[in-house]
């Protein structure tokens, strides 16, 4: 195995490990984590082509490296007051990156979803991200929608109370494109809602797909790449944040 180093250099075209993870050099301990899921998803080996298979490999390895070093508060200190990285201790040459991986990630099921929604929804945490996508968005309750974790057309009328507190009390401005929107775009939204949800159903019952997640990845993984990407981004963001224990935009009651 190539000095680390070195093998930032020629995998990632840095040699700066913050700059490889893709996280400022005061990252905590949880912005680490995100930074190497993150980047790690998108060259894990499962992932690529058999063509890419073995630099993705080589670069899978190498991060797995770098976020160790950069979660050890010694090692990592050495490394930002000298710039060299201590080879002895930056991650063994015979450890198995891939169950080091699967440790710090390990695989989401229904019930972590549906843990995870049942904290989030109603929480602080979701008044926040409530907020940034309305102002984010400038009011644009398709763009709130889409946004805020787990939540589906049936949360509009809930959002929409919410946000209206929100401008009476002056925590967000009052967008147009929220208090004088068109009735005819929240009618065409409630119309897609609909229709979706039916084409979910109908696709449920027409693939025999039963009520876990590899179930519902399948049905939404039949319908479209970018509903694919969408679980994927939802799983991948709960695997990052909790562990294993759940977070991003998915599924909910009725779903």
């Amino acid at each position: 195995m190539a000095p680390l180093l070195e093998a930032c250099k020629q995998l990632f075209g840095s040699s700066d490990l913050f700059v490889v993870l893709g996280v400022d050099k005061n990252a905590n301990e949880s912005q680490l984590k995100k930074g190497y899921h993150k980047l790690s998803l998108k060259i894990h080996p499962d992932r690529v082509s058999d063509e890419e298979k073995e630099e993705a490999t080589q670069k899978f390895q190498t991060l797995g490296r770098v976020y160790a070093l950069l979660c050890d508060k010694d090692l990592r200190a050495v490394y930002i007051e000298t710039g060299e990285v201590d080879e002895e201790n930056a991650g063994p040459e015979d450890r198995n990156w891939e169950e080091y991986w699967r440790l710090l990630f390990k695989k989401i099921d229904i019930k972590d979803i549906k843990n995870f929604e049942d904290k989030y929804i109603g929480s602080d945490e979701e008044l926040n991200d409530l907020k940034q996508a309305y102002i984010d968005g400038k009011g644009d309750m398709e763009h709130i929608i889409n946004s805020v974790l787990c939540c589906t057309h049936d949360d509009e009328d809930r959002f929409r109370e919410i946000i209206e507190k929100l401008i009476k009390k002056k925590e967000v401005p009052d967008f147009p494109g929220f208090s004088n929107e068109d009735k005819r775009k929240k009618m065409a939204r409630k119309r897609k809602a609909e229709k979706e949800a039916q084409e979910a159903e109908k696709m449920k019952e027409d693939l025999g797909l039963g009520d876990g997640l590899d179930s519902l990845k399948a049905m939404i993984q039949s319908r479209s790449k970018s509903r694919e990407e969408e679980m994927d981004s939802f799983l991948d963001n709960l695997a990052a944040k909790y562990g294993g224990s759940g977070k991003k935009k998915g599924s909910k009651k009725g779903k």
